[in-house]
């Protein structure tokens, strides 16, 4: 397996090596955002590449969002896009890093991207970046796991093993509302902070 470090995903951005891009906000993610009231909320994109999401969430009114990506040619092509969003929330960094906290955290094609290896340390780590009562959303690929990767699937039992001791389950489910390349490929899934742990 390659190392997916700094220059491995820069490369991919700039050779424009990026399948797992929809060019758009997937729609899943932009009906749960929809639901979203309180725009004062602080939202994290992790892994969040191009993030069409973070330019989504930007240009309705939510002006807390931060995007961290390890490729600054990722995080060039969103300012490119949107001048307007804060230099101080495209964040350079690697995810493990990271020492804030956030209300909404939005997972997309950042839990694939990771080598599986990593996952237990993703989960524990969501868990310290999320405020009390804080959301961790999104899609998570049902893949067959394959070593190949990126991407890494898994599938909902596989997922539930990582997250269930941390977090309170919302919802994990097949998802149905996946753009058409992706229909039966997604699980949309919601999980809270569980403060009692």
């Amino acid at each position: 397996m390659e190392t997916l470090n700094e220059s491995y995903w820069d490369n991919r951005y700039q050779n424009k090596d990026d399948r797992w891009d929809l060019g758009e906000v997937s729609p899943p993610i932009k009906a749960y955002v929809d639901k979203i009231k309180d725009k004062s909320l602080r939202i994290l994109i992790p892994g969040g590449g191009n993030s069409y999401e973070a330019e989504y969430l930007f240009n309705n009114g939510f002006k807390n969002v931060y995007v961290l990506d390890l490729s600054t040619t990722a995080l060039n092509n969103i300012k490119s896009r949107v001048p307007q969003f804060p230099n101080a929330q495209l964040v350079h960094a690697n995810f493990f890093d990271l020492d804030m906290t956030f209300d909404i955290i939005l997972e997309q094609t950042f839990f694939c991207a990771l080598n599986p290896s990593l996952r237990s340390d993703y989960v524990t780590k969501m868990n310290e970046l999320l405020a009390p009562n804080g959301k961790l959303f999104g899609l998570l690929f049902k893949l067959p796991l394959d070593k190949k990767g990126p991407p890494f699937g898994g599938n909902k039992e596989v997922y539930l093993n990582f997250f269930k001791p941390v977090f309170e389950i919302e919802i994990m489910e097949d998802c149905y509302n996946s753009i058409h390349s992706r229909l039966g490929q997604e699980l949309f899934f919601v999980v809270g902070k569980n403060l009692k742990r």
